[in-house]
C-alpha cells in the first residue's frame, strides 16, 4: 500500500438529496424559509447561496428533502432536486486535494462544492455535485 493511501483517512461518505430553491432576493426571506423549517423539525445540514438582481437560488441538505420540498413548493417556490455527496471528513490541509484527485482520476467531474468548517474542528462536512453520484461514492469508497 503506498504511502499516501496509509496516510488517508476514513471518510464518512453517503448520497444525499440537495434541494435547489429559487426565491425572491428580498429581506427576509431566508429567516421565512428557515422559519417554516424550524416549525416542521426540519434541520438544515449544510447550505449554500448565489444571487442575482431579482432572485436567490438556496441549494441545501436537510434532514427530510421530501417534506421540506413539500413544504416549499405548497408556498409557491420553485425547488429543484439532485443527487449530492456528503463527505464528513477530516479538517486538515490536503484533504480536498485527495477527493478531488480520486475523483479526477475516475474521470469525474465536480460540478460545484459547498463546506464551512470551524478552523478548530478535526472534522469537517462537505457537499459536492458530482458528474456521476453513484460511481464517485464508489470511487472514494475505495
Amino acid at each position: 500500500m503506498a504511502k499516501k493511501e496509509r496516510d488517508r483517512p476514513p471518510l464518512k461518505l453517503e448520497l444525499a438529496r440537495q434541494l435547489a430553491v429559487f426565491l425572491d432576493n428580498r429581506p427576509g426571506t431566508l429567516a421565512r424559509m428557515c422559519e417554516a423549517f424550524g416549525e416542521a423539525g426540519i434541520n438544515i445540514f449544510a447550505l449554500s447561496t448565489s444571487d442575482s438582481v431579482d432572485h436567490i437560488v438556496f441549494r441545501m441538505v436537510v434532514s427530510d428533502a421530501t417534506k421540506a420540498k413539500r413544504l416549499l413548493e405548497e408556498r409557491g417556490a420553485l425547488v429543484v432536486s439532485t443527487e449530492v455527496l456528503m463527505i464528513d471528513g477530516s479538517n486538515k490541509p490536503g484533504s480536498l486535494a485527495d477527493i478531488a484527485d480520486r475523483l479526477a482520476d475516475s474521470g469525474i467531474n465536480i460540478e460545484y462544492a459547498y463546506s464551512a468548517t470551524h478552523p478548530d474542528a478535526k472534522k469537517g462536512l462537505l457537499i459536492l455535485r458530482v458528474s456521476e453520484p453513484k460511481r464517485a461514492l464508489k470511487a472514494l469508497n475505495s
